[in-house]
């Protein structure tokens, strides 16, 4: 598996949903860390990830302390749109752990002052936009490390 995609508490499903089909097209892991913001059985989740939901290679976490006591040695990227590194900067790895926040928020602020160096964000040229959906950044982040490492 090349990339591994982390989500963060996510709140919506048709997000969630699609971000598995991408996971799934990309032969990525996705790894889900608790509380969300919907149930896994949500019938968005599943429209959204189709049938391909029973191919996912997905591991779910009760919580962030027990996602990054699991992966303490991983090679991670966080996202948010306080990073002042561009996603085009992050040295791409084989087994790279993606961390991406909920869809409200984006990551908590503990992260984001604890891990400054490897925070990036994807760059927007619109002064009239805060953010990307969480599934379209999910997938443009997805799609430069394969092109990286290939």
């Amino acid at each position: 598996m090349p990339l591994n995609i982390v989500l963060i508490e996510p709140e919506i499903p048709n997000n969630t949903g699609n971000i598995g089909r991408l996971a799934l097209a990309s032969g990525s892991r996705l790894h889900l860390v608790k509380p969300f913001g919907f149930e896994i059985s949500d019938a968005r989740l599943k429209r959204a990830g189709l049938d391909y939901w029973k191919h996912l290679d997905i591991q779910y976490y009760d919580s962030s302390e027990a996602f990054f006591s699991k992966h303490k040695n991983a090679n991670m990227a966080f996202f948010s749109s306080h990073g002042h590194k561009s996603h085009w900067e992050i040295p791409f790895a084989e087994e790279q752990f993606l961390i991406f926040g909920k869809e409200s928020v984006g990551l908590p602020k503990s992260l984001l002052e604890s891990q400054r160096d490897l925070l990036y964000k994807i760059p927007l040229f619109s002064e009239h936009i805060r953010s990307l959906n969480l599934a379209n950044s999910v997938g443009i982040v997805v799609y430069e490390g394969l092109r990286q490492l290939r």
